[in-house]
């Protein structure tokens, strides 16, 4: 059964299970949020730069966020915000840390929230020590993405091309080997989260949905809201969603319809 953990978040995007606790950013808040199974809830982060968007994930314990109006990698730590990394031109989105300390953001090519035409994305790979290169190209608006557990395998969700697409990570971080991991038809794939079965739970937002879908696209999975889905992550019994009402651009900053739901899974998180 599927129940309301938390409700009257402005746009919440970017949920990561850390320490415990559920973490996620409000992005028309400016902030960092963390919050306890039982509710409890805690600003961990308020943001004194744009955050459309402001996704983020850890590194060694400590939160690396896109400051994508700014084009740089921010690292949030003990005695403040500091630059990891430049990724060198605006517009990306999510991100995804890696066992060795590097890290694979995306971005649409585009940006969305200023109403600009569309355009291909890519991925670039940031060193542990903040070098950035491109490694990989035409990627047709890139959101959610997801190591495997080996991390020899890197999946992102390309909204605009109904599909979760695959790479193959090479050792210097590279990636090759570029392959339709799922075919979602007509699905629109936001945020996504790898499950310890290789499943990934794949959040859509006009489908108000997230299906929980393997490899070649078999739905093993479906659960609908009554707004649209943009996000998931999983702890080791909980899936969390995080569900919004969705009214296109000219729709953002009204009322405060985000909420964060949970649902019990008897498959947890990739670890």
């Amino acid at each position: 059964m599927t129940s309301v953990l938390l409700e009257g978040i402005a746009f919440g995007e970017s949920p990561r299970w850390h320490g415990g606790r559920l973490w996620f950013a409000d992005w028309l808040a400016h902030e960092i949020v963390a919050v306890t199974p039982a509710g409890q809830r805690e600003v961990v982060f308020r943001a004194d730069f744009p955050t459309m968007p402001m996704c983020f994930d850890f590194l060694d314990g400590e939160p690396l966020v896109v400051s994508s109006a700014d084009g740089l990698l921010l690292r949030l730590t003990e005695s403040g915000v500091k630059t990891h990394a430049d990724l060198g031109e605006r517009g990306f989105n999510e991100i995804v840390v890696a066992r060795d300390g590097g890290c694979y953001v995306n971005g649409g090519g585009f940006d969305l929230m200023a109403g600009e035409e569309y355009r291909p994305g890519s991925i670039l790979h940031v060193t542990p020590s903040g070098e950035t290169r491109r490694v990989a190209g035409d990627i047709a608006f890139g959101n959610g993405m997801a190591l495997t557990p080996d991390g020899s395998t890197l999946i992102v969700a390309e909204s605009y091309a109904n599909r979760l697409t695959a790479f193959t990570v090479l050792p210097d971080g590279g990636l090759a080997d570029r392959r339709v991991w799922a075919d979602l038809g007509d699905g629109a794939p936001d945020g996504i989260a790898l499950d310890a079965s290789g499943a990934v739970w794949v959040s859509d937002v006009p489908h108000r949905s997230c299906t929980r879908v393997r490899a070649g696209g078999e739905v093993l999975e479906r659960l609908e809201f009554e707004h649209g889905c943009f996000a998931c992550a999983l702890s080791e019994d909980t899936l969390y969603l995080v569900t919004q009402e969705w009214r296109g651009l000219d729709g953002v900053g009204g009322e405060r319809t985000g909420r964060i739901l949970t649902h019990p899974v008897e498959v947890g998180r990739a670890r």
